[in-house]
């Protein structure tokens, strides 16, 4: 059974330290207790194996972790050499109360039940897995890297990385969210409609897909799908497919050289000013700016 937190960001979280560690030897946690701090664990290479209140947990890469304060956690097997993670040390802002499946899952249906209106998008509250694989780890491998540029970078102003910091926890709310699988969800219809999102993953970077052409693959009525994924999905299938294909987009911005035609071309754009106009719509920047922001990636050892 998985645990998770709710909490309420309506104002930042404190961000006290973070970086990037890498061992040079094989590695385990140390054993410690911590009061009131909350440790964010980003893995990005090798299994590291952390136990936590009496549960051992295997921590893969594109895996999320947090150690809970006032629970004894420990290292309770060596990682191999090259083991690496991201890592922040921050407080909530507000109590938080630990959720367990069957209330978590009552949290999912209030809220997809509620209809998609900006009172509701205004929602203060975040639900955070204790230990999950998010489905998009690129975008908060994105924000750690910028959280640790800023932190570094001894703004005049330090409540930017508090800021940072309260986005990768949303960021990962929404994802957990977005891709929650409740027991209401379990049903045919659902499973029906997790085969639709596979599809629409597996064909939105290299074809032009359209509701008309889901709707037909999957038998079902284009009105009707429009309004299940509205429902279900929160957000409508064209928005969908678009985050897809800016979400690869800004891996490639982030990642490579290539330049900003040939990314338009390579997730199904082949009109560069329209990838353009779309990008900023969703980023509030252009490709080019994105790419001058989020290029750099700090490196911290300790």
């Amino acid at each position: 059974m998985g645990e998770y937190l709710k909490t309420d960001v309506s104002k930042p979280v404190e961000f006290t330290s973070g970086g990037r560690f890498i061992s040079n030897e094989p590695w385990k946690h140390m054993k410690r207790n911590i009061d009131d701090l909350y440790v964010a664990i980003i893995n990005i290479n090798n299994v590291l194996y952390i136990e936590q209140n009496g549960i051992q947990y295997e921590i893969n890469p594109g895996d999320v972790f947090f150690l809970l304060p006032k629970q004894l956690h420990f290292g309770y097997k060596n990682s191999d050499i090259g083991t690496s993670y991201y890592w922040f040390h921050f407080y909530f802002p507000s109590p938080v109360e630990l959720l367990d499946e069957e209330k978590m899952d009552q949290q999912i249906m209030a809220i997809r039940s509620s209809s998609y209106t900006h009172t509701n998008r205004m929602n203060p509250s975040i639900l955070l897995p204790v230990h999950s694989t998010p489905k998009h780890i690129e975008r908060i491998q994105i924000l750690c890297k910028q959280l640790l540029d800023v932190s570094n970078a001894n703004y005049y102003n330090s409540y930017c990385v508090n800021y940072l910091a309260t986005a990768l926890l949303i960021e990962l709310s929404e994802q957990t969210i977005t891709n929650f699988n409740t027991s209401f969800e379990q049903s045919n219809k659902d499973k029906k409609l997790a085969m639709i999102l596979e599809w629409i993953r597996v064909h939105a970077l290299t074809n032009n897909i359209s509701v008309h052409m889901i709707a037909d693959e999957f038998n079902y009525n284009k009105d009707y799908l429009t309004r299940l994924f509205k429902h279900t999905v929160g957000m409508s299938v064209q928005e969908y497919i678009h985050t897809l294909k800016l979400t690869k987009a800004k891996e490639l911005l982030t990642r490579t050289n290539e330049s900003i035609k040939t990314i338009a071309n390579t997730v199904g754009f082949y009109d560069e000013k329209y990838f353009t106009r779309l990008f900023k719509k969703y980023e509030k920047v252009t490709p080019s700016d994105f790419r001058k922001a989020y290029y750099r990636m700090p490196m911290n050892n300790e």
